[in-house]
C-alpha cells in the first residue's frame, strides 16, 4: 500500500534526456509489473525472444536504474494500522527540510511540491499515537516547519506501478 521507491530526480533536473523505450522493452517491463518474480522463459514467450535476449535486456534495465524489482508489502498486514499523506510548509530552503524527512524511518515518501504546500510526506505508522508522535514530535518540531496538515487515508481504491509502458 506504499509506494515503492522513485527515482529521486527526475530527467529534467538531472540534465539527462528521457530514456526511450522500444515496444518490446515496454512489453517486458509490463510483464515484471504484473510479476516480479515471472521467469525470462515465460516473459520471452509473451514477447517473442528468446530467455537469453530477455535476461539480457532486463538486466540493461536493471543497470541503467529505470527498472527496480521489489517486494512491495502491504502495511496493514503487517500491523500499520494508519497510514496519512502530510502537507508540510516551510520558511527557507525546502530540499534541506525534505532531506531531514526523508532521514525519518516512518516516512516512506517525500516530495518538494510547488502550491499550497512546500512538501507532501507520507507516513506509514502503528496507529494514532505514533501518526501523533511523528507530526509533533518529529515533523512540527523542525525549526523551518511552519505549517502541517494531516489527509489521514480511510481506504486505498487503486494503487499501480504501470506507468510509462503504455
Amino acid at each position: 500500500m506504499t509506494r515503492k521507491p522513485a527515482a529521486q530526480d527526475t530527467s529534467e533536473s538531472t540534465g539527462k534526456p528521457p530514456v526511450v523505450l522500444d515496444e518490446v522493452s515496454k512489453h517486458i517491463i509490463e510483464q515484471l509489473q504484473q510479476d516480479g518474480r515471472r521467469s525470462y522463459a515465460a516473459i520471452g514467450k509473451a514477447v517473442g525472444l528468446s530467455e537469453a535476449a530477455v535476461r539480457q535486456r532486463v538486466q540493461r534495465l536493471l543497470d541503467s536504474g529505470l527498472v527496480q524489482i521489489v517486494a512491495v508489502t502491504d502495511p496493514l498486514q503487517l500491523g500499520f494500522l494508519r497510514q496519512a499523506m502530510i502537507g508540510v510548509t516551510v520558511s527557507g530552503d525546502a530540499q534541506r527540510v525534505a532531506d531531514e524527512l526523508a532521514g525519518l524511518p516512518e516516512i516512506e515518501y517525500v516530495v518538494i511540491t510547488a502550491g499550497s504546500f512546500d512538501l507532501l510526506v507520507e507516513v506509514v505508522c502503528r496507529d494514532d499515537d505514533q501518526l501523533l508522535e511523528v507530526i509533533n514530535r518529529r515533523i512540527r518540531s523542525l525549526e523551518a516547519v511552519t505549517g502541517t496538515e494531516t489527509f489521514v487515508y480511510l481506504k486505498l481504491r487503486k494503487q499501480t506501478y504501470a506507468w510509462g509502458t503504455r
